[in-house]
């Protein structure tokens, strides 16, 4: 401790577990970063954040501005993928405490003639100790020191330098930095691509692409599908397991214990003779045929995303080669997968546990780089929490450091803090509890704990209506504006969002039986033969909806979602816009899709920088219909049956240079 160092640093945000974790930011982002920062006395501070790029030595310094309260922030752009660090530094700015004071003496009209004998001290002080102030500012203060220092003059006729904004603005850009305090501890900042924060997920089982609906599909089925996928607007192709499937105690239809003679099992019984995580399934076909799929999306502008879950069939080589990996039960047996009052015979869990978990962690990594190398970027992994969770970290990190630009989707339905913890190890996104929000209270008070807490530092959420394993219980009960409304909702209240299809846009809502959360003859266990082109699909509005968030940057970001007030409970109101306020998303949803819905909406113009007294317009973008609203206040009415949920792209009026008014 230097007992000379006055100022105080403290509650440096963000950072996460007191630095510990990184926080998250995609390319082109601004890390906003705030101090509260002090000292004893009345003197004037200066505060700087200091920030780096992962094996740059020498730090680059940015200015932070002070508010109310000691608070003090200041940004920094991230620019490249990889890690930056940041930390904050201040110390009492004594030219700045001098020059105020001097200021106030001189309009008081009392003595100040030492005063200008201490000024010239600092700034001699500061030419002396700071070696880049160019010739023609370091002759500027020598002859301010030397003004100062003639007491010949009259007082009143050495304070021009005083007086000027020269002496002022080069002593700020040089300041003498004595008796610095520093936060030590650099915290990180993991930069992504920007899929990471705007993307576009469609889930697909190949073995149920086959034209003829008989016969396993198969990676060409996969590249013939692409068209239907990309027409609609979805940037990530999402398949499950393509792994060979175990037969040993293999699923039968809707979950059997047993399979009938031909049934394929479910893909997430990982392994078989023909080998585990880096084999392909034979009836999709080869390494060559999957890369060249992987080939193909990309030309069409669709990533491949990659099921990963890590547990084993019984006839998983890994069984055999490695079975200190598995847990044995008394018997000798192996532990198979439970959740009780769930059985899961068909696949092993790996013991996180085992003695030889060095080489576990090693060989799982390495599946990952397998695929990597095959040109996969996007992972899914299947089940994390139930995984160690220093392994993921590990992992993930690891990985990162030679591959930046791969993302990681946790499919975690837990408690919070187990699926906050794996999005600090490392995960870029993150499947939530938005499948079962349904009310306006569940849904505005969720999202708030996304967007306005620090768990919008590490945790980017990926909304999903349904997923193979969930079918809600409301979209069992619900018709198609029920669908609509739900994917409505998961793809502007959150950048990130994905669906699975074709369940969903076909409207398949049959459970297992009343009360359970499960498809009736559920994909996961046997292959389906879905008619596309069936009437009263939801193929259009879902293509309308991609549209619309690729052509409006506001929809392309989660933090800066806004719920308004609206006087109806079945409706909820909520906009998204760009930092920069030029483009301004309003979005209205009614909850209720059988009985039309009416409210009004307080949009409180001033938080948009729009005038109170001045019309604006909004765009609906789902119906075309453009309307002339005025003030904070304006009505809205919602027939389900019509549509259940308006997009308005809200266009302010502005001035243009020759004088005339239009909307943008």
């Amino acid at each position: 401790m230097d007992g000379q160092q006055r100022v105080i640093i403290e509650n440096v945000k963000p950072q996460i577990n007191c630095g510990e974790f990184p926080i998250k930011r995609v390319i082109n982002d601004k890390v906003n970063v705030s101090a509260d920062i002090f000292c004893d006395s009345h003197d004037v501070l200066t505060a700087e954040v200091l920030y780096r790029y992962q094996g740059e030595k020498q730090a680059r310094a940015v200015p932070m501005k002070q508010f109310p309260n000691d608070l003090w922030k200041g940004d920094f752009q991230v620019s490249k993928l990889g890690s930056y660090y940041y930390t904050v530094q201040a110390w009492v700015d004594h030219f700045k405490s001098w020059h105020r004071d001097i200021l106030k003496r001189i309009d008081a009209q009392t003595d100040y003639g030492v005063d200008l004998l201490v000024g010239a001290e600092i700034i001699n002080e500061t030419l002396k100790n700071t070696s880049e102030i160019p010739a023609r500012d370091e002759d500027f203060l020598k002859s301010i020191v030397s003004e100062f220092r003639n007491r010949e003059k009259p007082l009143e006729d050495r304070i021009d330098g005083i007086l000027s904004q020269r002496l002022y603005q080069v002593m700020i850009n040089y300041p003498l930095k004595k008796k610095i305090s520093k936060v030590e501890r650099e915290f990180e900042v993991t930069v992504e691509r920007l899929k990471a924060n705007f993307s576009s997920w469609y889930e697909v089982f190949p073995r149920s692409l086959n034209p003829n609906g008989d016969q396993h599909g198969t990676f060409n089925d996969v590249i013939n599908f692409l068209p239907y996928v990309a027409d609609m607007g979805f940037d990530v192709l999402y398949l499950p397991p393509i792994h060979p499937i175990g037969k040993t105690n293999r699923k039968g239809k809707n979950n059997s214990v047993t399979a009938e003679p031909g049934e394929p099992g479910s893909p997430w019984a990982i392994g078989g003779k023909e080998g585990g995580h880096k084999a392909i399934h034979p009836e999709l076909g080869t390494m060559d045929d999957f890369q060249k799929l992987v080939h193909e999306a990309a030309e069409q502008g669709i990533e491949i995303a990659m099921d990963i879950a890590f547990q084993c069939s019984p006839d998983h080589p890994y069984v055999k080669d490695h079975p200190q990996w598995f847990r044995q039960r008394p018997d000798g047996s192996l532990q198979y997968a439970e959740n009780p009052p769930k059985k899961y015979e068909d696949i092993y869990p790996l013991n996180f546990e085992t003695d030889d978990w060095q080489n576990l962690w090693e060989e799982l990594k390495s599946v990952f780089m397998f695929w990597i190398d095959k040109g996969v970027k996007i992972f899914r992994v299947d089940n994390p929490h139930t995984k160690s969770m220093r392994f993921w970290g590990w992992t993930i990190q690891t990985i990162k450091k030679e591959h930046p630009d791969v993302i990681f989707l946790s499919e975690a339905f837990t408690r919070p803090k187990v699926m906050y913890n794996l999005a600090k190890q490392g995960f870029t996104q993150s499947y939530t509890y938005f499948t079962w929000r349904n009310t306006k209270y569940d849904l505005t008070t969720y999202c708030k704990q996304l967007v306005n807490t620090e768990v919008r530092e590490f945790f980017r959420p990926n909304f999903w209506p349904n997923t193979p394993d969930i079918l809600p219980e409301f979209l069992q009960v619900t018709n198609r504006a029920g669908f609509i409304q739900r994917v409505a909702l998961a793809a502007t209240l959150s950048s990130n969002y994905g669906m699975y299809g074709p369940a969903f846009e076909l409207m398949d809502n049959t459970p297992t039986k009343p009360g359970k959360e499960e498809y009736l003859n559920s994909e996961k266990y046997e292959i389906k033969n879905w008619d596309y082109n069936q009437q009263n699909n939801l193929q259009k509005i879902i293509k309308r909806l991609n549209k619309i968030r690729q052509e409006n940057k506001a929809l392309q970001n989660t933090h800066s979602l806004k719920f308004h007030d609206i006087e109806n409970e079945a409706l909820v109101c909520f906009s998204k816009t760009t930092e920069d306020l030029s483009n301004i998303i309003l979005v209205v949803v009614s909850l209720d899709p059988y009985h039309t819905h009416s409210g009004w909406i307080r949009f409180p113009l001033e938080e948009f920088e729009m005038d109170q007294h001045v019309p604006f317009q909004v765009h609906d973008l789902l119906s075309g219909s453009y309307f002339l609203w005025n003030g904070d206040h304006n009505y809205v009415e919602i027939n389900p049956g019509i549509m259940p949920v308006h997009i308005f792209r809200v266009r302010r009026k502005v001035r243009s240079e020759r004088d005339f008014d239009y909307f943008m």
